[in-house]
């Protein structure tokens, strides 16, 4: 059984227990390794490394911090077929899938490779009679970041580019269930020229989570995963004077008016329901269809759902893989089935689906679920699988309080041909992240993603500038070079 072990001070590292937990094939059911679960003192040693590094690392160049980042880019692109198959076999998802999460973490690399731009710092002259003032900022030291399995590739990208180009070194602890991404990340950082202890891994449970949370030698922690595991974060680590990005869950809705194209509105609920098996955090769950365009969009997206192609994430027939885990696959059918017994319509049932060939595979099918109220538990939870649940509305005011309603902010998109429509649902609506006919509307590298309410848990969102200024603290510096004879007085605005 193949182990995979932590990756600390530029080396492949072993575990100081023998715990370990598996790692499936989502496709077949089968174990296809073990990795290593860190205990507290494994954490320790991660932290020290890092801490060494920093003392360099920290003091390092712009040019030098710069040349990394462009080498490692160019690594990114030169082994994406290799990390897109490792996702798909650890994750399910399929490999065209997977090649989507790598350029998008690939983005916010290259906007770490002009990180000297986000970097500058303010002048003021003659702020009073021969005194100048400027600011500059400064990295944090050792943080550290808490990735889900979703995108073991984009997640933590979010994070470690901007936080190692800041000046900061790094310690990743992402999800046990695909960790060997994050082994080939941490090589091909290697390989870019990253000095050894800037970047490490750290593979485990919630034990190497609070060791993170608690360690006193750690300045900061970025987290994305559920939101309850979210508030655990953020205040655990706050209260042990930590910063604290903590993004939560997210229940996304997406509006169809009846003026909107519906053959492309469904098209695009299709893929932003189904794709990745809706184990996306910013996957469209919820439609909102507004009058006359309810059947008719029901009607489409029925014929869409059942074309989706499902298969192993390796077959490039595939249009969506298998979930996770069996237990993933179990709560989705569960989902469906309590919102059949609650009252609402399912018109696509994917909780038989078997594949041929894979039959222990954790498959289900895409769902399609109408007439679902937000009192249905169908609507109140995250399922985070592929179950695209229809409500009804009878204008475009009252899709917005129905979103508005809901404890989550993270995303939403409107489909519509009105203009106005449109710019009132985007001022409208209190969500963090909108599409205008666009149904995932993550933002490009150079803003900040970041959803409201129960999605985003403080204050702090990931990469672009909201990074920079997370993974830095700003310094102010009043100067003054008096003439030699001047006596000393204290500087004022005069």
């Amino acid at each position: 059984m193949h182990t995979i072990e932590h990756w600390i001070n530029g080396a492949a590292t072993p575990a100081a227990s023998t715990r370990t937990a598996p790692v499936h094939d989502p496709a077949t059911g089968r174990q296809q390794a073990q990795v290593l679960l860190a205990e507290a003192s494994d954490v320790d040693t991660a932290v020290a490394a890092a801490s060494k590094a920093f003392e360099s690392w920290g003091d390092s160049s712009l040019s030098q911090r710069t040349k990394v980042m462009f080498a490692f880019r160019e690594l990114l692109v030169k082994h994406e077929d290799e990390l897109a198959r490792i996702i798909s076999g650890e994750h399910g998802k399929v490999v065209e899938d997977a090649r989507g999460e790598i350029v998008r973490g690939r983005e916010v690399v290259e906007y770490a490779c002009g990180i000297a731009d986000a970097l500058k710092g303010s002048f003021s002259d003659q702020v009073s009679r021969d005194v100048d003032v400027l600011s500059f900022r400064q990295p944090l030291g050792v943080v550290a970041g808490i990735t889900p399995f979703n995108f073991p590739i984009m997640v933590p990208s979010w994070m470690h580019p901007v936080a190692i180009a800041t000046g900061n070194t790094f310690v990743l602890k992402p999800s046990e269930r695909d960790p060997s991404a994050s082994m080939l990340v941490a090589e091909l950082y290697a390989e870019a020229g990253l000095p050894d202890g800037v970047f490490n891994v750290v593979h485990g449970d919630k034990v190497a989570v609070d060791a993170i949370l608690d360690h006193p030698d750690i300045a900061a922690v970025s987290f994305v995963g559920s939101t309850p595991i979210a508030k655990y974060v953020h205040e655990r680590g706050t209260a042990a004077g930590k910063r604290v990005q903590a993004l939560g869950g997210a229940k996304n809705h997406a509006v169809v008016l009846p003026d909107a194209d519906l053959e492309f509105a469904a098209n695009h609920l299709t893929a932003a329901a189904f794709g990745s098996a809706g184990q996306r955090c910013m996957a469209i769950s919820v439609g909102v269809a507004v009058g006359p365009a309810g059947d008719r969009l029901v009607e489409i997206l029925e014929t869409k759902a059942r074309e989706v192609k499902v298969g192993p994430g390796s077959d490039p027939a595939s249009d969506m893989g298998p979930v996770i885990t069996a237990a993933a696959r179990d709560r989705v059918a569960d989902a469906v089935t309590r919102s059949a017994a609650q009252g609402a319509t399912v018109v696509v049932d994917g909780r038989d689906l078997k594949v041929g060939g894979h039959e222990e595979g954790f498959f289900v099918g895409p769902s399609l679920v109408d007439h679902v109220t937000p009192e249905m538990d169908a609507y109140r939870d995250e399922i985070f699988g592929p179950v695209l649940t229809i409500l009804r509305a009878d204008t475009v005011d009252e899709a917005i309080a129905v979103i508005n309603a809901n404890p989550y902010g993270n995303g939403t998109a409107i489909f519509t041909a009105s203009g106005e429509a449109a710019r009132r649902f985007q001022r409208e609506v209190k969500v963090g992240m909108i599409g205008v006919n666009v149904p995932i509307p993550v933002p490009m590298s150079y803003y900040s993603f970041g959803g409201w309410k129960d999605s985003l848990i403080g204050d702090s969102p990931v990469h672009g500038p909201e990074g920079v200024r997370f993974y830095t603290r700003a310094k102010v510096v009043t100067t003054r070079w008096p003439h030699a004879e001047a006596a000393f007085d204290f500087p004022t605005s005069s």
